[in-house]
């Protein structure tokens, strides 16, 4: 009898501890099933809100575009302070843009609020074709007009569906906006006490000064400036044959080049050339780069 009841024990013993190893391994299995469902759940999330976020970006731009139609029709607005809204508007939506582009797609709650933002953006450029129009209504030849700006309109539309499709398109067009320009470029002839001079035996220094324009969507930071001096004969003036940068898939030389610091305001560069070469009577050109891209040339002539 004792043996019985031994045994039947023991059977327990070993159910109990089956069953609870079973539990034990659902546990682990089910577990194992949710973390790897919210990590799926997690990830479609992540795929959603960043492709929300290209078709946002490509609406950004889309709507800066069009704000770039309003630059053809400036001189028919005879009205300063709504030109001054137009430009003060479109900055704003270029740096929401470089905004959006930098955004991470897990941070859905900025996200979402450039999106409403941008509801209320299409708003106010409703407004402003709804006052354009009123304007234009009042010149026949600006009727003429607007029918130019609402075909560049619909150009644009066309742009933003193929901006939508294509990110490469919208990476370059927002590329060319960044891109830096050189402005008021003057070239200076001097002599060895820093004075003007047209005397071609007397140039000991040629001064190159410019302005690098301001540009909101360039990207700020330190870059180098180079400038290239181009003689009559094509060749360009150098001091090393090893001063080179990139440009174009190639390696060109450069005559002088300048580390700035730029903070997307307007920038003034001077840059020098010390003449240690016999200089040829002739037109000379001045080629200015940053950045990979010419950003701007100037022509001089030395007798």
């Amino acid at each position: 009898m004792k043996e019985f009841f031994s045994n039947t024990k023991e059977k327990y013993g070993i159910w109990i501890f089956v069953s609870v190893g079973l539990l034990l391994v659902l546990g682990i299995a089910l577990y194992f099933i949710i973390s790897q469902q919210n990590e799926m759940n997690n990830f479609k999330m992540q795929v959603a809100i960043e492709e929300e976020r290209r078709t946002l970006e490509a609406e950004y731009a889309n709507l800066a575009f069009e704000y770039d139609q309003f630059e053809g029709s400036k001189m028919y607005i005879n009205n300063d302070t709504l030109i001054k809204q137009l430009e003060n508007e479109k900055l704003k939506v270029q740096r929401l843009l470089e905004e959006l582009r930098t955004t991470k797609a897990s941070n859905a709650q900025r996200i979402e609020e450039l999106k409403k933002e941008l509801n209320t953006l299409r708003s106010v450029m409703k407004g402003y074709l709804i006052q354009i129009d009123s304007l234009n209504t009042l010149n026949k030849k600006l009727v003429k007009e607007n029918k130019i700006v609402n075909s560049k309109y619909q150009e644009a539309a066309k742009t933003a569906t193929l901006l939508q499709k294509d990110k490469e398109a919208l990476t370059h067009k927002v590329t060319l906006a960044s891109k830096l320009d050189a402005v008021g470029i003057t070239v200076k002839t001097l002599n060895s006490k820093g004075k003007e001079t047209s005397k071609i035996k007397k140039i000991e220094d040629i001064q190159v000064d410019f302005l690098i324009a301001k540009n909101v969507t360039a990207q700020p930071g330190e870059r180098y400036v180079y400038a290239r001096i181009v003689k009559p004969d094509s060749d360009v003036l150098i001091k090393n044959k090893n001063n080179t940068f990139a440009y174009e898939d190639s390696e060109i030389n450069y005559s002088m080049r300048k580390l700035i610091a730029y903070d997307s305001e307007e920038t003034p560069v001077d840059l020098h050339w010390k003449v240690e070469e016999f200089l040829d009577p002739g037109t000379y050109k001045v080629e200015i780069f940053a950045d990979g891209n010419m950003i701007g040339k100037k022509s001089f002539t030395i007798e």
